[in-house]
């Protein structure tokens, strides 16, 4: 399709399934990661090697990080997948403020700060989308997670309002608000904890990782571009 999109998180399972899928539809790929070697060297075992066409290793929960990985966006960005992230599990009274500087950093300065600096040229070329990959917090909060449920409301606020700025120039926003997914972030659960869980999902089951890039995919597709700010749950009903 001769696009390249720009991965942030692309070596968790939401970032790797999305990554695998826009590989498999012919996109180029500018992947992030972080943390998570074995997770990138997945990416590289299971896709097309010749559709990556940069690696870039940042931590982007400081300012340093964020200015290494803009540094180093030498290619042209047709869109941008926001799906990188952490939870953060305690009291709030319990947190502390170093952590906040981090999880306000993360989530939303450095998408931000991504944003800001590849928006330009999609506002000149009159074409690009942007999609956040939030959590079901950000909409209804939830106890013990006060930090992340915060910022991820934070990212829907922002997806509503810069959908409406940039509309006019051909842009598209949105978001995907996944529910209780199957992924690496749930494993401190206990079995118990997790089927305590499922029982409440309407569907009886966790969500996958490939129903998130199933949707990051039709956002992708041009005739979805009259889906503007929008947050689109994933979540069984629950």
């Amino acid at each position: 399709m001769g696009k390249n999109v720009l991965i942030i998180g692309a070596s968790g399972d939401i970032g790797l399934a999305i990554a695998k899928q826009l590989a498999s539809d012919g996109y180029s790929l500018l992947l992030h990661f972080n943390k998570n070697n074995d997770g990138f060297k997945s990416i590289r075992g299971t896709i097309n090697e010749e559709c990556i066409l940069t690696e870039i290793k940042a931590d982007l929960s400081h300012a340093d990080g964020i200015k290494y990985l803009l540094s180093q966006l030498v290619f042209p960005v047709d869109a941008i997948i926001i799906a990188s992230g952490r939870a953060h599990h305690a009291l709030f009274q319990d947190s502390q403020e170093d952590v906040m500087d981090e999880m306000l950093t993360l989530h939303v300065k450095a998408p931000w700060m991504i944003v800001n600096h590849v928006l330009p040229t999609m506002v000149q070329k009159k074409k690009g989308s942007i999609i956040f990959i939030t959590s079901i917090w950000g909409n209804v909060g939830a106890s013990n997670e006060v930090l992340y449920s915060s910022v991820k409301g934070a990212q829907n606020s922002f997806v509503k309002a810069l959908a409406k700025e940039v509309a006019p120039s051909g842009i598209s926003v949105n978001a995907i608000s996944p529910g209780f997914i199957d992924t690496k972030m749930n494993h401190h659960l206990s079995e118990e904890e997790k089927q305590a869980i499922v029982d409440q999902i309407p569907m009886n089951r966790p969500g996958f990782p490939g129903e998130i890039a199933h949707t990051v995919r039709f956002l992708m597709d041009e005739k979805s571009t009259y889906i503007q700010g929008e947050i689109i749950n994933i979540d069984g009903a629950w």
